[in-house]
């Protein structure tokens, strides 16, 4: 995949190179310089690191932030060197801080309320219930599947997957015959259902924000996103144990929900929706109705402390919180901030062009990129180039986007959550092993998609 990755580049360059233009009306094309292409090969380098966790058994947080800190670094000296306007750079960093921080304390609420629900034994109740029902692993991979698929269009697919991924430790935290594919089957769902509503994932709320569709026109999405799932799921379930879990229901004590744990779930639920509210209708950060959820919880929490001498403390959970994930993020979108800035994100917009590989297969080949790279800056390169596309193309590069950022751990936010909540389980390579099974649902989604376009056309005649 890294051989790939670094040959796309290589052949956008020596296609494009000479017809491009600059990549933005602000930024200098800095592409072919020496900071340029030492930038693109740190990228590389440190990409190797972070798939090759592993192997050389160095935290993916740690090359991520260094790569991504470094090659601002390197643009900066460059920058200063050659007399440019400094302060170009630094309204763009200002502008990428302000992006990184709305999904880093996303991120940071979502997974102080998780660790706060395991505390108060929310998905030990969870896991009895499930379990307590006799199903076997093969059955929990499904209903786990379905849950995430359900949910994350409502939540958001990060959100969801941390939820679900957190259960499947709790059933059996040994088992990665169980679950490694029901990891894998979790961020599949959570994506694919993330890409039929507009808050379901960044990339969908960047598109409908940009006004690309309105509320309904992600709904088109539906049957491609649910029968892609489906087909991936189906194949995955072929290597899960139709065995039971080791659970001895005569045995076990039915875990007690720690006091006020159902009031903590409404208030995980009304975090949510304040921060669809603070964006959509406030045009706020969607962090921002978070945090704000995250200050509810902290006042709850005072109530029932001083009212039932509850053990519960916030704090504890947020000292449980998985920091390198956090790292990580801001990292790579550094690292993809400044291949942006230098030029490299924006030289693959020429592909749109009818004479190179057209709208279609651009689109597609969104989907691909999104998995190596991350799906959120590649579909900001996309809203920001605005290729001539209609309602049909806009809602394709939506669907690719999102769900193929599956096809690689952590092409997605729900991949990286989970590799955070699953370390040394959950990892590139385990994923990798399975890919296959991701990769014939995003085919057949594509396909879905397109008999789907053709009958609409035919419709309308």
């Amino acid at each position: 995949m890294l051989k790939i990755f670094l040959g796309l580049f290589l052949t956008m360059l020596h296609l494009f190179a000479s017809s491009s233009q600059s990549v933005s009306e602000v930024f200098p094309d800095i592409t072919m310089t020496w900071v340029g292409i030492s930038s693109l090969v740190i990228f590389v380098i440190g990409y190797y690191f972070i798939a090759a966790e592993d192997k050389y058994h160095v935290d993916k947080a740690k090359p991520a932030l260094f790569i991504g800190t470094f090659m601002f670094m390197l643009i900066g000296l460059y920058y200063v060197l050659n007399d440019l306007d400094i302060n170009i750079l630094s309204n763009d960093m200002n502008h990428l801080i302000l992006e990184i921080a709305g999904i880093f304390f996303f991120l940071y609420v979502a997974m102080t309320y998780i660790e706060t629900l395991i505390s108060m034994g929310v998905f030990d109740r969870l896991k009895y219930n499930l379990i307590s029902k006799g199903y076997t692993y093969r059955k929990l991979f499904w209903v786990t599947g379905f849950l995430a698929f359900f949910i994350s269009p409502i939540a958001d697919n990060l959100t969801t997957a941390l939820i679900l991924s957190t259960v499947l430790i709790t059933i059996d935290k040994n088992k990665k015959e169980f679950l490694v594919p029901g990891a894998i089957n979790i961020v599949v769902a959570a994506n694919a259902g993330g890409a039929w509503s507009p808050f379901g994932d960044i990339t969908t709320l960047m598109v409908w924000t940009a006004g690309k569709g309105v509320f309904t026109d992600f709904f088109y999405l539906f049957p491609a996103s649910f029968i892609g799932f489906i087909v991936t799921s189906f194949l995955l379930s072929r290597f899960v144990p139709n065995s039971k879990p080791a659970f001895d229901i005569s045995k076990e004590t039915k875990p007690e929900l720690m006091t006020g744990a159902n009031i903590v779930i409404a208030l995980g639920i009304l975090t949510i929706i304040l921060a669809v509210i603070s964006h959509q209708v406030f045009h706020f950060p969607a962090m921002w109705g978070m945090l704000f959820g995250l200050a509810l919880l902290k006042l709850y929490t005072i109530r029932i402390v001083k009212k039932y001498n509850s053990p519960l403390n916030i704090f504890h959970s947020i000292a449980k919180i998985e920091n390198n994930t956090l790292l990580f993020f801001f990292g790579i979108l550094a690292a993809v901030g400044a291949l942006y800035f230098i030029g490299w994100l924006g030289l693959a917009v020429v592909v749109y062009e009818p004479e190179m590989l057209g709208a279609t297969w651009a689109n597609i080949s969104v989907g691909l990129l999104s998995a190596v790279v991350d799906n959120v800056p590649v579909m900001s390169a996309v809203l920001k180039a605005n290729p001539q596309m209609g309602l049909d193309q806009w809602m394709l590069v939506t669907m690719t986007a999102g769900i193929g950022g599956s096809l690689i751990s952590f092409g997605s936010a729900a991949g990286v959550g989970v590799m955070g909540k699953m370390p040394g389980v959950y990892t590139f390579a385990s994923h990798m092993k399975y890919a296959w099974t991701v990769f014939i649902g995003y085919v057949v989604s594509v396909a879905i998609w397109y008999l789907q376009y053709e009958i609409l056309q035919i419709s309308h005649l």
